[in-house]
């Protein structure tokens, strides 16, 4: 009898150590260690973010192709469905674009950046020049000259460049090209899914290797800038849940509301779901539960089938939310000063690389990675900063990332006239027979 607790316990121990996060939470302790114990080996460290980094920078614009062709693909499939298509697609765009701006707002309010002190030139002298040079091609010819970059001369020549913008634009092509072409296009649409499903698994494998490169981020952070950097991003942490929760309870909470149903009520019955999702930060795993208790509110089959698995790709809420608010903090790091029309640009920007970012832990890094490759005043090594402390970010990211989806649901449900509230709010209420009447 007493070596059964011993073997649970070590059961717990094996699975603990297994979990990326406890990996990570292992890696930022270490990572802080060797920075108190030895600052030079620390600094030395870096090598191992940015490796990691090099590593994410490697898959961003394969990722980017295949997913934008998905989106607008399948945007055109929705587009049959008419009204409720369209509703769905307009309110996505519509809370996302508010979501950026929210954290455009907010880092603009709080400067969560401000104050810490990192000179480009402390990151790496090499980023620094290449930063500039990128500065002055982008003036460079003024809108016209712009315009003309937007376009490869060889679609191997973007790839090759690792140029996200010009992938963006062959991406969109090709994407509406093959939305016209529903027959003859499935094999070449197959093929690209093929593929999209091919480097999601390369990005799970460079995932695993995230632990190190957080280990070499939180030595290196320390190490040269002192533990008011640690602060810092703590601060940055701290005011991304809140922002989160501010959206999640203000904006979500009123148009839920508007829909005649409560938040609070609406976060109990799908408070399993939110755990596993807090736990992995990955929302693919509670998909079929999420639509199966969206369908026991009383939604049509029909509108959750669509909204759910589209807003997974176009409707990533608290990602939108967590790019804006991070590009504003690194530049705020890096004394890096934006005009209007380059937030303009980054706004558009990941409204774009954004859409179909979802139920992988770390493709916010990527995500960020492709955003700021079209912003050369910000160098791409400052990624190392917020690298030290995405897998935390990425809780409330996932978890405002579902409460969105299953919010959208009920609005577009409303909007159509597709929910029966009264079942809605007895499902909320604790009806469990209600719930069983649903397959």
């Amino acid at each position: 009898m007493r070596g059964r607790p011993s073997g649970a316990r070590a059961a717990l121990a094996r699975r603990v150590a297994g979990s990326l996060f406890a990996q990570m939470v292992a890696a930022m302790v270490l990572g802080v260690a060797l920075a108190i114990a030895a600052p030079g080996e620390a600094r030395a460290a870096r090598l191992l973010s940015d490796l990691f980094l090099r590593l994410i920078s490697m898959i961003v614009c394969p990722l980017v192709f295949c997913v934008v062709i998905q989106g607008i693909v399948g945007a055109g499939s929705l587009a049959t469905l008419r009204r409720v298509g369209l509703k769905a697609i307009l309110y996505f765009e519509a809370i996302t674009t508010l979501a950026l701006l929210l954290g455009v707002g907010l880092a603009l309010l709080f400067r969560p950046g401000a104050g810490l002190g990192i000179a480009l030139s402390g990151l790496d002298p090499a980023a620094l020049d290449a930063a500039r040079k990128g500065a002055s091609a982008l003036l460079q010819g003024g809108i016209g000259g712009f315009l003309l970059r937007l376009v490869p001369v060889s679609p191997v020549e973007a790839f090759a460049r690792n140029d996200v913008l010009q992938v963006l634009v062959l991406a969109i092509l090709v994407g509406i090209a093959l939305a016209g072409m529903p027959e003859r296009g499935r094999p070449i649409a197959g093929a690209i899914d093929a593929v999209a499903a091919l480097m999601f698994r390369v990005m799970g494998l460079v995932i695993r290797a995230a632990p190190l490169g957080v280990f070499g981020a939180m030595a290196f952070t320390t190490a040269s800038f002192g533990f008011g950097a640690l602060e810092r991003l703590g601060a940055f942490a701290a005011l991304f849940t809140a922002a989160v929760l501010v959206f999640v309870f203000g904006i979500l909470g009123a148009l839920l509301r508007l829909c005649g149903l409560r938040m609070l009520p609406f976060l109990r019955y799908f408070r399993e779901e939110l755990l596993v999702v807090g736990a992995t930060t990955s929302s693919d795993a509670v998909l079929p539960q999420v639509m199966r208790k969206l369908r026991a509110l009383g939604i049509r089959r029909e509108v959750v089938g669509l909204v759910i698995p589209a807003g997974y790709s176009f409707n990533l809420d608290a990602l939108s939310l967590y790019l804006g608010l991070s590009v504003l903090f690194l530049a705020q790091v890096t004394g890096a000063h934006l005009s209007v029309a380059q937030t303009v640009l980054v706004l558009a920007v990941s409204l774009l690389t954004s859409k179909g970012a979802h139920g992988l832990p770390g493709m916010a890094i990527v995500i960020l990675a492709a955003t700021l490759s079209v912003l050369p005043a910000i160098p791409p090594i400052s990624l190392v900063l917020l690298l030290s402390i995405d897998w935390f970010a990425g809780i409330p990211r996932a978890l405002g990332n579902l409460v969105g989806n299953c919010v959208a649901t009920v609005a577009v449900a409303s909007w159509e006239g597709e929910i029966d509230l009264a079942e809605a709010r007895r499902v909320l209420a604790g009806d469990r027979g209600a719930r069983r009447s649903v397959p």
